[in-house]
């Protein structure tokens, strides 16, 4: 009987001891899964991550290559530029103003450009920014006509017209074209993207137009073109901020 018992206290032992060494083999399998799951995904992390940062520095990369394009120069834009400069010269020799419209970010390229005009090039410049006027405006008459009620009010026969809208599409825009030729303002210059026979490009007497679709691009090839117009008239490029008198 003592025998018996002895036999059955070893085989419970090494049925004990086999069970923890199993059950310690499958912990071990299941450390050693979850150290290669953590393992491939945080390889997968860095292989992401480095695709990202390969994606981020292409993207800039082809960005600012495809803009500095728009903004090489040819014989077409450059005789543009000259031509711009003797018509806002001539504007300001016969007393009259430049009137520049651009809606959003075209418009405060308008303000930047008007600024530098007066204050710099010492040409008469007049943006109609200001929201009073706009709210005025567009609620009276509709936000397609404030425009064109802005040069009705203001505008003279002397005066010459730019006008900056990425699409050429704009309706405020065109009805500015519009209402310039009806009171004889015979100059008529377009700052345009998208299509290059939009309605604002066929009314103008003189269009600037960008080979894209991406505004960012449209609109800064126009800021730098206008920019460009005002230091050639007036004839540098570096200049104090201010007059020393």
């Amino acid at each position: 009987m003592i025998k018996k018992i002895k036999k059955l206290y070893i085989f419970q032992g090494l049925y004990i001891s086999y069970f923890d060494r199993f059950r310690k083999i499958i912990l071990y399998v299941k450390i050693y899964k979850r150290y290669n799951y953590l393992l491939f995904n945080f390889c997968d992390i860095n292989q992401n991550s480095m695709k990202k940062k390969i994606n981020d520095e292409n993207f800039v990369r082809d960005y600012l290559n495809d803009f500095s394009i728009s903004l090489l120069p040819n014989k077409e834009i450059v005789d543009k530029i000259i031509q711009v400069k003797n018509i806002l010269q001539k504007t300001s020799n016969r007393n009259g103003k430049v009137l520049i419209f651009g809606n959003g970010g075209s418009a405060a390229i308008s303000s930047h450009v008007s600024i530098d005009l007066t204050k710099n090039a010492k040409l008469r410049t007049v943006n109609f920014n200001e929201a009073d006027l706009i709210t005025c405006f567009s609620n009276d008459y509709g936000y397609e006509r404030w425009v064109e009620k802005a040069i009705d009010f203001y505008g003279d026969k002397k005066d010459s017209l730019i006008i900056i809208s990425s699409s050429g599409k704009s309706q405020n825009m065109i009805n500015a074209c519009k209402i310039a030729k009806k009171k004889k303002i015979s100059d008529i210059i377009s700052f345009t993207g998208h299509t290059r026979n939009s309605p604002v490009a066929n009314l103008s007497t003189i269009n600037f137009w960008v080979d894209s679709k991406a505004y960012n691009f449209i609109e800064n090839t126009h800021q730098v073109w206008l920019l460009t117009i005002c230091d050639l008239i007036i004839g540098k490029r570096e200049y104090p901020a201010t007059d020393k008198k």
